[in-house]
């Protein structure tokens, strides 16, 4: 059942463009500026550099994603310490590192945290009111899906 506690304030945003996406992230950014600076925000390298460097914000930078800044990114989800993923990628142009962009994304899945893959999705999730509640994401290696699935089944049942 969902948890419709407030939340902390702030959420722990990770934004991470593609090359050929940067310009994207950067405008969502600039266009989300307000909504972005009540937030704990992390990124690879260049993105993270080019949102400090164009709209001031402040972001904790990892590596560049070819460089295991995407595995970075990922072990903090897989450690609970990232709430949401903004992950422009481009699906059109081969990335050497595109195992480490699916490890991510499966990461970010199975431990159930809200993934946005382009612009308009990222805005729908910046802006649902969803953001000021409370959101558990799941430990796999807990078996708390599994739990939480069985409670449903029943929940409906009932």
């Amino acid at each position: 059942m969902p948890d419709h506690a407030p939340a902390p304030a702030g959420r722990r945003i990770a934004l991470i463009a593609h090359d050929n996406k940067k310009r994207d992230m950067l405008e969502w950014a600039e266009y989300n500026l307000d909504l972005l600076a009540g937030h704990e925000l992390f990124a690879t390298a260049t993105t993270g550099h080019l949102l400090q460097q164009q709209l001031g914000l402040p972001v904790t930078c990892f590596r560049s994603g070819p460089y295991g800044g995407d595995q970075q990114i990922g072990a903090r989800i897989a450690e609970g310490e990232i709430d949401l993923l903004v992950f422009l990628w481009d699906p059109l142009e081969p990335h050497p590192h595109d195992p480490d962009v699916k490890a991510l994304l499966r990461v970010a899945v199975v431990c159930n945290i809200p993934v946005a893959c382009n612009r308009a999705t990222a805005d729908f999730m910046i802006s649902s009111p969803l953001m000021g509640h409370s959101h558990q994401g799941q430990d796999p290696a807990s078996g708390q899906a599994h739990h939480d699935q069985a409670a449903l089944r029943v929940a409906r049942a009932g």
